[in-house]
């Protein structure tokens, strides 16, 4: 065997160190009996009572719902999808030379980020129909305002277009290209719903000479924008469900323009900027009886969209002595079983606290920098126990103990997966799933303590 000077000085200064090492028993750190942590664990009982959520503004969001969505256990979502409309390069339009005739007109709706809620097998064996009508809206949606999910819209005139359909926010469609100079084409675009609209109604408001088309305020005020909704008497399967759109949109209008012996294709595009949603929540038996109930709730109920949030008390930290020190405090949640499929439990969940004035404001923990913030705090699912929800509570719970801290109340509510870095304690538009929590029977929601005596 060769050995290279490198290899025989790390072996004798390996041996030299051993050597000096006469009592083995002192390699490592010494322990201390007397300095060791003795903590002690509870698992302490949590009472839920659920509540109505606060409203919600649904304008200017990344993603906003169409739906028709019953769920036995929570009741009946709708949402309404209300949208603008804007002329090319939302500024004055020039109508074409020559004789204008109108191909089609489709209003194409970009399916956002996780499309759709419901009974996802159903929905991708093509089980559960929809099927979408379009109205001009009655009151033009105004730039720059915040509208709230309890905000009534309301459609005019008579049906604009429809279209019946499967929800697929995840599969490419192919429309046609028209190309100047060149062979018409078929290009796939991102996943949308495209329904047909009247041809007339664009033709009087974009291809008749007006006032209407001098400027993009004056378009918008007389074609005001459009009231989307699903048709519940054709929507099909047990359920329904929850479609989620995102902007920018497109109104595309499809015409070709004859000059003489000269036929021209083309395409206007009347761009959709900004959308708002209608939500309504009509809630089951079970639900109407836990928001009556003051008391405990036998289940707890977290919804989405403006709907339902669940006041958290701690009863048991009354019994605890007030000289100690909390090592550790968890909250863990387990969603009620049988009630995670068909429908997903939320994908994240908030937790907050009230202030003397009832304003919500942060729960000690969350904005912590020992705790890492977001990243420690807790509330997805999944993380990082499978199945289960939990947050870090310990801040807080020391300070309720010492008496640092009054609880006007905490509360868990539902929260924007696609922030999870950043801390929300606002009620959101989206998501619009549901979590089903315990307040008696196992597995029911649980606080862990570890906790130390202090002199």
């Amino acid at each position: 065997m060769k050995f290279s000077k490198l290899d025989l000085l790390t072996l004798l200064i390996s041996l030299f160190i051993l050597n000096s090492c006469k009592n083995p028993d002192k390699i490592g750190l010494d322990v201390d009996q007397s300095n060791q942590l003795n903590g002690t664990l509870i698992a302490d009982t949590v009472t839920l009572n659920t509540q109505l959520e606060d409203s919600v503004v649904t304008s200017g969001q990344a993603r906003t719902p169409l739906a028709y969505f019953v769920d036995p256990e929570i009741g009946t979502t709708e949402a309404n999808l209300i949208t603008n409309i804007n002329l090319p390069g939302q500024a004055a339009y020039t109508i074409p030379e020559g004789t204008i005739t109108i191909d089609s007109a489709i209003l194409g709706l970009r399916y956002a980020t996780g499309g759709f809620y419901g009974d996802i097998a159903a929905n991708n064996h093509k089980q559960i129909t929809f099927k979408a009508n379009v109205f001009q809206v009655s009151e033009k949606p105004l730039a720059g305002t915040a509208y709230y999910n309890t905000k009534q819209w309301s459609p005019a005139g008579s049906l604009l277009g429809t279209k019946t359909f499967y929800a697929r926010p995840n599969d490419s469609v192919r429309v046609v290209e028209i190309r100047k100079a060149k062979q018409d084409t078929f290009t796939k675009v991102v996943p949308q719903l495209r329904i047909p609209i009247d041809a007339e109604f664009i033709r009087t408001r974009l291809f008749t000479a007006g006032e209407q088309i001098k400027s993009n305020l004056a378009f918008q005020n007389a074609t005001k924008g459009l009231y989307v909704t699903l048709d519940q008497s054709v929507t099909t399967g047990t359920s329904g469900g929850v479609l989620s759109f995102t902007t920018p949109d497109t109104l595309s209008v499809y015409i070709h323009v004859t000059n003489g012996d000269k036929i021209d294709t083309s395409v206007v595009y009347l761009p959709i900027t900004n959308h708002a949603a209608q939500i309504k929540h009509t809630y089951s038996t079970a639900v109407t009886t836990a928001l009556s109930n003051a008391g405990p709730n036998s289940k707890g109920y977290v919804k989405g969209s403006g709907g339902l949030r669940i006041k958290v008390g701690f009863p048991g930290l009354k019994n605890l002595p007030k000289n100690i020190a909390i090592n550790r405090a968890e909250l863990v949640i387990v969603p009620a079983t049988g009630t995670v499929d068909p429908f997903a439990p939320l994908p994240r969940l908030t937790m907050y606290k009230f202030d003397l004035a009832k304003q919500r404001t942060f729960i000690e923990d969350s904005v912590d920098p020992s705790t890492g913030y977001a990243g420690l705090f807790g509330g997805l699912y999944g993380v990082p126990i499978t199945k289960e929800y939990r947050f870090l509570l310990t801040r807080y719970i020391q300070n309720l103990v010492s008496g640092k801290t009054e609880d006007y109340g905490t509360f868990i509510g539902a929260a924007n997966e696609s922030t999870p870095t950043a801390i929300d304690i606002n009620a959101t538009g989206y998501p619009v799933a549901r979590t089903i929590l315990n307040g008696h029977d196992a597995p029911r929601v649980m606080l862990n303590i570890i906790y130390t005596q202090t002199k």
